[in-house]
């Protein structure tokens, strides 16, 4: 009889502890299919891939803002410091300047660059406002500024030296002044008058190239009188 009834109350025990397991347990089991459940239906749904053109740089270059005119009907004494204080409203410098020569350093037109179109706007006003014989074009690109080589004020060109001189005729006629005697070119051109020799000259800087204009312009080599002109 007492082992019957002992094993009745421990059979009691094992029901009442089971059951008081299970009812921890139920809450747990609840939270994790509930946690189980949202995440799965808050889920990041994949995007459709965006086009590669949307992020694609821009192939263009960005636009310096520089506008380059061509300056018609100078002459071989229109020095670029005349264009600079003729525009004095549009900011250049010398390097904004370029002459364009032809063949036999005839001076065709003059490049100018400026830093915006208000400024090229600014140039066509002042050539009116003045009255000067200049006409001002806009160039389409920059190809035309590229293809022009600046002397940047440093070469003198010298003119009517006679047929027969020899280098060391020119060298003589070119004594006193500071030159870079490797740079000395002898070579003939077509003018109207017939062949004509003609002496190129490169100089340390633009104020030693233009005291040798001064100094030998008007000169004579040998039995030729000399025009000097400065090549910019």
């Amino acid at each position: 009889m007492n082992l019957s009834r002992g094993a009745q109350k421990l059979n009691q025990l094992l029901q009442s502890t089971n059951a008081r397991s299970i009812q921890t347990l139920s809450p747990f089991l609840r939270d994790s299919l509930r946690h189980f459940s949202t995440g799965t239906e808050h889920q990041v749904q994949p995007q459709p891939p965006q086009s590669s053109t949307q992020h694609a740089p821009s192939l263009q270059p960005p636009s310096s803002g520089l506008v380059y005119g061509r300056l018609l009907g100078i002459s071989s004494n229109t020095l670029k410091t005349d264009i600079i204080n003729l525009f004095e409203g549009c900011k250049l410098t010398l390097d904004d300047i370029k002459v364009d020569y032809d063949r036999a350093y005839n001076p065709m037109a003059m490049l100018v660059q400026f830093s915006s179109m208000s400024h090229f706007g600014s140039a066509i006003r002042e050539l009116t406002r003045k009255s000067r014989p200049f006409r001002l074009e806009k160039v389409v690109d920059h190809q035309k500024w590229d293809s022009v080589t600046p002397h940047n004020g440093r070469y003198v060109l010298f003119t009517g030296i006679p047929r027969n001189a020899l280098l060391e005729d020119v060298e003589r006629f070119l004594c006193g002044c500071n030159y870079e005697a490797s740079s000395l070119d002898l070579f003939f051109t077509r003018t109207v008058d017939g062949p004509s020799r003609i002496a190129k000259v490169r100089f340390p800087s633009p104020i030693e190239a233009m005291n040798a204009v001064l100094k030998k312009n008007g000169s004579f080599c040998l039995n030729g009188r000399v025009a000097a002109q400065l090549i910019q």
